[in-house]
């Protein structure tokens, strides 16, 4: 089957037959049905009904429940990054389809940064050909010039407001030209929104997740989002990580987009010295995580994202203070929170929302749902086969895991546009992925493009 979509971005028109027909049970009209839907040629999702004419292959998943594959729109996989990456394009996209991710949004901050048009091209060639989900890659926003250089080409931006991985220090006085450019371009940007002159350093390092939130403590992120919420209205912004209630309140009430991770959802500050649970913005207090979750439970929270920037082992077993920033977690997200969906302390269609559709509209992509007109993305879910995370079993070079031990419900199948990624829990299938770039045909303020094509770059 070919796995392009149709130059238009629309499905082809056709008979009434159908490529492939996939069974199972879905989460339709507020509940959950046995459904078959139907896919073309081109692997888009045609119909959906109780029973389709079966002119094509079937593919049956009995029981198990059918989901749209997430977005992840926050991952860092470290290609290009040296001689001895923790991740790479083919590593981290692997993890991604294993744990129900069918499209991710992969960060500039790599070595070298992203920063202009020829090293945008540069990653793009680099990750053409090896890469088994579609990747919407990221330019640098950290200068007018950048963004100008990276508008015709890059799919989104990103803007780190403080230092972190692979990341200078901000010259804060120029935000307000920076947000104007962006807007300018028509662009989504995210936002590392921690706000450096809001840090409270000590002469002695931290040496705890509790020290490391204590340095950069929620005072910086609510600076930062005091500044934010004066950007041009025309601009698509979102807050990266957000690690506090207040700040998903805030934004709501701006008219503007945001995330929240696994890690802060569901790890706190702890008084230990464990360099593993370092990262940025760091974990917070459990007051903190609890009201977080709280909001996210509840649906208040528009995105989930991984943030997955992943360090060897080695690099995490130092000192604290020396410990690198960042937790694996593309593989672990979704199936994190479909663990909690099971134990019933997250509604799924609060998760269908954060994960799935919300993620693919903030990009532009048409996946997300399980619809017709959109690409036939799709999951299986069997809730009883639950298992234990293991760091060393999971696709990640790096080898560990934040969540190590907690059960979660990995997919044991995967559909990119109809095609088998991944069955019985193995990844089996071809690495066609696609450098993909939105097309945003409508002018929204701060909002999704309510019509799209998207196209390979």
């Amino acid at each position: 089957m070919a796995a392009a979509p149709g130059s238009d971005g629309r499905p082809r028109a056709g008979s009434d037959g159908y490529e492939l027909v996939v069974t199972g049970r879905a989460w339709l009209d507020g509940k959950l049905r046995p459904v078959e839907v139907g896919v073309d040629e081109d692997g888009w999702i045609r119909r959906i009904a109780r029973n389709l004419r079966d002119t094509g292959h079937r593919l049956d998943f009995g029981e198990s429940v059918l989901l749209p594959a997430a977005t992840d729109v926050h991952v860092h996989f470290r290609d290009p990054d040296g001689p001895d990456p923790a991740e790479s394009f083919a590593s981290g996209t692997e993890g991604a389809a294993l744990g129900g991710i069918g499209a991710v949004g992969e960060m500039p901050n790599t070595r070298p940064p992203v920063d202009d048009r020829e090293r945008w091209e540069e990653k793009a060639a680099l990750a053409r050909g090896r890469i088994a989900v579609d990747v919407v890659l990221y330019g640098s926003a950290q200068s007018p010039a950048a963004v100008r250089s990276l508008a015709p080409v890059a799919g989104a931006l990103k803007l780190y407001l403080a230092p972190t991985t692979g990341v200078e220090d901000f010259p804060i006085d120029r935000l307000p030209e920076v947000l104007e450019a962006v807007a300018a371009v028509g662009l989504p940007l995210s936002v590392h929104a921690e706000w450096p002159p809001a840090f409270s350093p000590s002469s002695v390092p931290p040496s705890s997740t509790e020290g490391w939130n204590a340095s950069r403590p929620p005072a910086a992120e609510r600076a930062a989002v005091d500044r934010l919420l004066r950007a041009p209205s025309s601009l698509r912004l979102h807050i990266a990580h957000a690690t506090e209630a207040d700040t998903v309140d805030r934004v709501a009430g701006g008219g503007i987009s945001c995330e929240a991770t696994p890690h802060h959802l569901l790890l706190r500050a702890r008084s230990d010295g464990d360099g593993f649970a370092k990262t940025n913005p760091p974990l917070r207090s459990e007051a903190d995580r609890r009201a977080l979750w709280d909001r996210f439970a509840s649906g208040a929270v528009p995105l989930l994202a991984s943030d997955h920037a992943p360090h060897h082992s080695a690099a995490k077993e130092g000192p604290f203070s020396k410990a690198p920033s960042g937790v694996p977690g593309v593989e672990t997200m979704v199936p994190l929170m479909l663990e909690l969906v099971r134990s019933g302390d997250l509604p799924l269609p609060v998760l269908l929302g954060a994960a799935m559709d919300r993620p693919a509209r903030w990009f532009g992509l048409p996946m997300g749902r399980l619809a017709p007109g959109h690409w036939a993305n799709l999951i299986a879910i069997d809730f009883r086969r639950g298992r234990k995370i293991e760091g060393k079993h999971l696709r990640s070079p790096a080898g560990w895991s934040p969540f190590e031990g907690r059960r979660a419900v990995f997919p044991h199948g995967h559909l990119r546009r109809g095609e088998i990624l991944v069955a019985d829990g193995e990844f089996v299938g071809p690495r066609n992925g696609a450098v993909v770039r939105p097309e945003y045909v409508s002018t929204v303020s701060r909002n999704v493009p309510n019509r799209f094509v998207t196209k390979r770059v």
